[in-house]
């Protein structure tokens, strides 16, 4: 099984594998202007970068991603729209991409594009097979159930520090809350040492810290789920894991190792973001906290905004050219990288020429669009966990307040997920 921690597989040289391309001339390699996608700057207010970008360069600019290498990030609404929607122009399987021969081996977004048996790099009927077994498996979640379950993992989380009148509400909370619904909708058991361990490596797979080793986690993730689905096969219960192994499809046990883990990692860390981002917003913008507590906002609207506004996954790489084309303006060559820059089409001003966004409208990128988009019930079912999330806390801790200065609020150094280092919160201790 393919390791994303490692470098790039050996899968070019695999039979049926795509060629290895080397980088045509004038790729944006070449482009004078091409922007890096880091800094201090980009961390603090990508938003402003992405403003620059689409007044220097239009809906689609030439960027560098880690170590000088090459890519265009897609800025508008409608091309963001148009590059989901042709898949024959713009495809998943990262095999396609004209840079391998200047990646090295230790390159940090390998676990991002290196190619994987996984419904992620899958394309055509082979992805339509993958991605209807997960839509079926996730279909059948009682999404009152789910929010029950989450309801009480909740109120078990807040247990812990209700009573100190302060917490750290990205770790002990925010984190915590959509890994644990997940691995128990995947039929793992609530409270068990291995579920809490899985909890532990998962967190360190996706998001590792100093200090962490997240190959080593990733290994024993992949090793949990191996016996999770062992299990389920020998005693099939009512859970997403049984259903995506009693699926007509047929998957074999390793396509369903490798999709699981992406169903889970896809619930976990952008679901953390969306919680942590919203209560930050309620705890920082006097104009959005006042209008849920005056109920001219739910919770529901709320969160939508926020993924309008500061959506947790911001960019998503990505497709790969299939052939030569036009984009934005751009010449876009076979084999060639786009970013999708979901933050900046969901803040497009073509679409909001006024400024003004709409907590009603649902038209927002932060699914992505297309074939590849989140299967259908996976946004539903994230928003339960969310929203249930945050009404919880609300509900448990009515007088929640900032510990810090907004300003001394830092964000992960990631140009595709965004979230807070840590979100400290004080407020009157309360015992059951």
């Amino acid at each position: 099984m393919t390791d994303p921690h490692a470098p790039y597989p050996e899968t070019l040289d695999a039979p049926g594998a795509l060629p290895e391309a080397q980088p045509p001339p004038g790729c944006p390699a070449a482009h004078p202007e091409s922007v890096p996608l880091s800094g201090l700057e980009f961390q603090r207010t990508p938003s402003q970068l992405y403003r620059g970008l689409r007044r220097e360069h239009g809906p689609v600019a030439p960027v560098l991603l880690d170590g000088g290498i090459p890519a265009w990030l897609v800025l508008g609404y409608s091309e963001v729209t148009y590059v989901t929607g042709h898949d024959e122009l713009f495809a998943r399987d990262s095999r396609r991409w004209n840079q391998w021969a200047a990646i090295p081996p230790d390159w940090p977004l390998l676990p991002y594009v290196g190619h994987q048996p996984s419904v992620l790099f899958a394309e055509g009927a082979e992805h339509r097979r993958r991605a209807g077994v997960i839509t079926r498996s996730l279909e059948a979640v009682d999404q009152f159930e789910l929010a029950h379950d989450c309801h009480q993992i909740a109120e078990e989380l807040i247990d812990v520090f209700a009573g100190v009148g302060e917490a750290e509400l990205m770790a002990s909370y925010a984190h915590a809350l959509p890994m644990r619904a997940a691995v128990q909708m995947c039929g793992m058991p609530a409270g068990g040492a291995n579920t809490e361990e899985l909890v532990r490596d998962l967190r360190v797979s996706l998001d590792a810290a100093e200090g962490d080793d997240p190959v080593s986690a990733y290994t024993r993730v992949q090793e949990r789920i191996q016996q999770l689905v062992k299990d389920k096969r020998a005693r099939p219960g009512s859970d997403v894991t049984s259903r995506m192994l009693g699926h007509p499809a047929g998957l074999a046990d390793e396509e369903i190792v490798q999709d699981l883990i992406s169903v889970i990692a896809a619930a976990q860390q952008p679901t953390a973001n969306w919680i942590c981002n919203t209560l930050r917003l309620l705890l920082t913008d006097d104009r959005f906290a006042l209008n849920v507590s005056g109920g001219r906002l739910s919770v529901g609207q709320a969160l939508n905004e926020v993924l309008w506004l500061d959506t947790p996954t911001q960019n998503f790489i990505g497709r790969w050219a299939v052939r030569d084309t036009q984009l934005g303006g751009r010449h876009i060559r076979a084999g060639d990288c786009l970013v999708l820059g979901l933050a900046a089409a969901n803040t497009d001003p073509q679409i909001w020429p006024e400024g003004r966004i709409g907590a009603e409208n649902s038209a927002h990128l932060s699914f992505s669009n297309g074939e590849h988009r989140c299967p259908y019930p996976a946004p539903l079912l994230a928003d339960v966990i969310a929203r249930t999330a945050v009404e919880t806390l609300l509900e448990r801790l009515p007088d929640v307040v900032l510990a810090v200065e907004p300003d001394e609020l830092t964000w992960r150094p990631s140009i595709w997920m965004r979230g807070l280092t840590a979100l400290p919160v004080e407020f009157t201790p309360v015992v059951r």
